[in-house]
């Protein structure tokens, strides 16, 4: 167990996040804990990025396996992060009680391969998908904060946003989950912890889709009404040349 890096891990973000404060000093807390998540999101998908496909092993077929030096390193770095916005969310209560599970599974689930030794490509895995769409989520709140979600720039975000959850986080997740599951290497802990990170996933995935069903329905109403006010606007200029032209006539 690498306790000293999670230790430092800790105090890295808790740093990053006085750091961003003292920068943006006229936002408020939750504006630079963001940019910290923001932060762990670009740089852990980037890091269980290069462990998964380039460095390996690769988690489809080798879940259960013993952890190397720089899954553990990754690990470690994602835990102190998990472990500095837990205790951010306990200190300001902006979080949920799903989002809070997510936490302390996720906090559980990388504490236990860590000890263990094992299952750390996997769980590398896991990050990366969970973590892939972090930054697009963070992006959403702040073009929120600055009046330009209504845009087509929030728009792209929300679409690639519901894109890639559906397709990383719940489609290549299932396949994952798959192969952890049927694995005789995997130990049974870590089975019922990938069965909780599935089930909130889903949890997340109805959630989601939901809201696209919501802001999708809203679009269409809008632009219903944007075409009938182009169709009475195109009505009411041609009334107007008819009566140009009756007068024209009576003149």
């Amino acid at each position: 167990m690498p306790v000293l890096e999670v230790i430092f891990s800790v105090i890295g973000w808790l740093c990053l996040y006085k750091l961003f404060g003292c920068i943006f000093s006229k936002r408020g807390p939750e504006w630079n804990c963001r940019l910290v998540t923001f932060s762990h999101g670009v740089i852990i998908v980037l890091l269980t990025g290069y462990v998964t496909f380039i460095d390996g092993p690769w988690p489809l077929t080798h879940a259960g396996t013993d952890n190397t030096e720089l899954q553990t390193f990754a690990l470690a770095v994602c835990l102190g992060y998990f472990l500095f916005d837990l205790g951010w969310c306990v200190c300001y209560r902006t979080e949920g009680p799903v989002m809070m599970a997510h936490h302390a599974a996720s906090i559980m689930g990388i504490l236990l391969a860590l000890s263990m030794g094992v299952s750390g490509c996997e769980t590398c895995g896991v990050i990366f998908g969970s973590e892939l769409t972090n930054p697009l989520l963070q992006t959403r709140w702040f073009l929120r904060q600055v009046g330009l979600y209504d845009s087509l720039l929030g728009d792209a975000v929300d679409l690639l946003f519901i894109f890639l959850f559906a397709t990383v986080r719940v489609g290549v997740g299932t396949a994952m989950f798959y192969c952890e599951i049927t694995s005789p290497r995997t130990t049974l802990i870590m089975k019922i912890g990938g069965v909780v990170m599935y089930v909130l996933a889903w949890v997340f995935m109805v959630d989601i889709a939901r809201f696209g069903y919501k802001k999708s329905r809203g679009k269409y109403k809008k632009w219903q009404e944007n075409q009938k006010l182009k169709k009475e606007k195109k009505l009411d200029g041609l009334s107007d040349g008819n009566k140009e032209g009756i007068n024209h006539e009576d003149s």
